[in-house]
C-alpha cells in the first residue's frame, strides 16, 4: 500500500456489509480499498449454511457467500489488503488511518463496516464446534434445530430473544444462567418464563461442548453451584456440581461487541455499547452518514437489532451510494476542512 496515495474510499471490514459497499463503490469507479481486519469475512464465515439469503433457494455456505462477494468486488476493481485500524484521525481531510503494522492510509471518504463480534463463553470445544451446532444467532440457525433439545447461554434480553425464537422449532429450550436472577428486562423475562417450552438452569454455566464437525453438537457439560458463578468458584478450588446433558444445539446469547474502538476520541458518535449513530436526511429518511461528513457506517457496526446478512448488505450498498454522492461535492484542492454535522 502506498502511504502517499489519497484514496477516494477506504472500507474497514470485509464482511457482507463491506463487500456490498465494495461492489457498489468499485462499479462507480471509486477504486475502493477494503481492509480485511483480524476476522476476514466477518461472522458469516462461522456459519456453515445460510438458507435465508435472497437468491439461494438451496442455501449457500457462509464462507462461499463471502468468497463470491470478494470475487465480485475484485472483478469491478476493488482492492483488498490485510490490515487492522488502530486509530483514525478525522480532524481534517484527507482522513488518516493508522494500521497495526505501522502503515498510514489517507482517504477522502471512509466506510466503517467493521461489524460486531459475538461474545463467546470460553467453553471447551467451542472453537471446533462454532457453526456446527454452536451458534450466536438463533434467527440465522434456529430452523436447523427442529425437534432438538437446545441450550441458550445468557441472562439478558439477547438470551431471552434467542430462546423465544428457538422455541418455535426446538423440542425444548433451556436457558443456562450463571446467577439466579436475570439481567433481562421484565417484559422479556416474563415472556420466557411463561413459555411452556422454555426451562431455566439457574446458577449454572457451560463448561464444555461435546460432538464433532461431522455429527454437530451432541452434548454439553454444565457446572453449577447454589451461590452462582460456578466457574469462578471451581477455579478457586470450591466444590461444584457437574452434569453432562444430551442436546442438539447451543446458542450463545451474551451479546455482541461492535468493533469501533479505533474511533475513540473522534467526533463519530457512538452509543454506550459502542454502536455507531447514523443520521437522517432533511426529510427524516435514514442514511448511513455519521456526525462527520465523509464517514459512513454500514452493517452490524451500526445495527444492534437485526444483525442479518441481508440487512448488512443493504446498508453496505447505501453507504457506497452515500459516499459517492459525498465525493461529488468535494473540492479536491481543499483537503483540510473538518465538517462535523449537527
Amino acid at each position: 500500500m502506498n502511504e502517499a496515495t489519497v484514496r477516494d474510499v477506504v472500507i474497514v471490514g470485509s464482511g457482507v456489509a463491506g463487500l456490498s459497499a465494495a461492489v457498489y463503490a468499485a462499479r462507480a469507479d471509486l477504486e475502493p480499498l477494503v481492509l480485511e481486519g483480524p476476522e476476514p469475512g466477518g461472522q458469516l464465515t462461522l456459519t456453515t449454511d445460510v438458507e435465508n439469503y435472497l437468491g439461494f433457494p438451496d442455501g449457500i455456505g457462509g464462507m462461499e457467500l463471502i468468497q463470491n462477494g470478494k470475487e465480485q468486488a475484485t472483478r469491478f476493481g476493488a482492492e483488498f489488503a490485510h490490515g487492522t485500524v488502530e486509530h483514525a484521525a478525522l480532524e481534517s481531510r484527507p482522513y488518516e488511518l493508522e494500521l497495526s503494522n505501522g502503515d498510514t492510509l489517507r482517504t477522502r471518504a471512509l466506510i466503517v463496516a467493521s461489524g460486531a463480534s459475538a461474545r463467546w463463553v470460553g467453553a471447551d470445544g467451542e472453537d471446533e464446534l462454532m457453526g456446527y451446532g454452536l451458534s450466536t444467532c438463533a434467527t440465522c440457525d434456529g430452523a436447523f434445530h427442529r425437534g432438538d433439545d437446545v441450550l441458550v447461554i445468557g441472562g439478558g434480553d439477547s438470551a431471552m430473544e434467542e430462546a423465544l425464537f428457538l422455541a418455535k422449532f426446538a423440542e425444548s429450550v433451556t436457558i443456562v444462567h450463571r446467577r439466579d436472577e436475570l439481567r433481562a428486562s421484565e417484559i422479556m423475562a416474563d415472556r420466557a418464563r411463561d413459555h411452556e417450552d422454555i426451562a431455566f438452569r439457574w446458577n449454572t454455566e457451560l463448561e464444555a461442548l461435546h460432538g464433532s464437525q461431522e455429527e454437530g453438537v451432541t452434548g454439553a457439560t454444565l457446572v453449577s453451584h447454589p451461590d452462582g458463578h460456578p466457574s469462578e468458584k471451581a477455579a478457586t478450588g470450591v466444590d461444584v456440581d457437574r452434569e453432562t446433558v444430551d442436546i442438539g444445539g447451543v446458542f450463545y446469547g451474551i451479546g455482541h461487541t461492535p468493533n469501533t474502538g479505533f474511533l475513540e476520541g473522534t467526533a463519530v458518535e457512538r452509543d454506550e455499547s459502542g454502536y455507531l449513530h447514523t443520521r437522517s436526511d432533511d426529510a427524516g429518511r435514514a442514511t448511513t452518514e455519521t456526525a462527520i461528513d465523509g464517514v459512513f457506517a454500514a452493517g452490524d457496526v451500526a445495527d444492534p437489532n437485526y444483525r442479518q446478512a441481508i440487512t448488512a448488505a443493504g446498508t453496505g450498498s447505501m453507504a457506497a451510494l452515500d459516499a459517492e454522492a459525498y465525493l461529488e461535492t468535494l473540492d479536491r484542492t481543499d483537503e483540510t476542512v473538518l465538517e462535523v454535522s449537527p
